[in-house]
């Protein structure tokens, strides 16, 4: 039984990383595509909270559980299928750590806007280029991630 509620807990936050990865990257390019720094500015804020609450709980949810199930399964850490999807999931996280910045500072810029009924200044679209451009990347890994985590293929051992 606590295996199945681990696999369990590891599934949904495994849903949740994706969910909201992609959420959060379509409503943020929505507002960006209207255009309108008010839209903008509360579309960030929930983004930002989105972020905090439910990415960053599953991001520290994931490891635990996927290493006691490699582990209560008997898999090595270094076993390839495993290594890869940890590897991916450490490429995720370095374009993902960038991405909340980037989200905040965004925020901020937009808000900052509205306070004086200003366009969004160069640095906001300059942020969101860079925004979208590691959105691809961190979104790839987590793909593949899921396919190594149901496929299982036959990886050189690497331990």
């Amino acid at each position: 039984m606590p295996y199945l509620l681990v696999k369990m807990a590891h599934i949904i936050g495994a849903a949740v990383l994706l969910g909201t990865g992609a959420g959060i990257a379509f409503f943020m390019l929505v507002a960006h595509l209207r255009g309108d720094p008010r839209e903008i500015a509360g579309v960030a804020r929930t983004v930002v909270l989105a972020d905090f609450l439910f990415t960053a709980s599953a991001v520290i949810l994931q490891p635990i559980t996927g290493t006691w199930l490699a582990w209560s399964s008997g898999y090595s850490l270094g076993d390839g299928w495993v290594a890869a999807s940890i590897a991916l999931y450490l490429v995720t996280g370095a374009f993902w750590l960038p991405v909340v910045w980037m989200q905040m500072q965004m925020r901020d810029l937009a808000v900052a806007a509205v306070a004086t009924n200003t366009k969004l200044p160069a640095r906001y679209h300059q942020l969101f280029r860079w925004w979208f451009a590691f959105g691809f990347p961190a979104f790839a890994a987590v793909l593949m991630i899921f396919w190594l985590m149901i496929a299982r293929p036959a990886i050189p051992y690497w331990d």
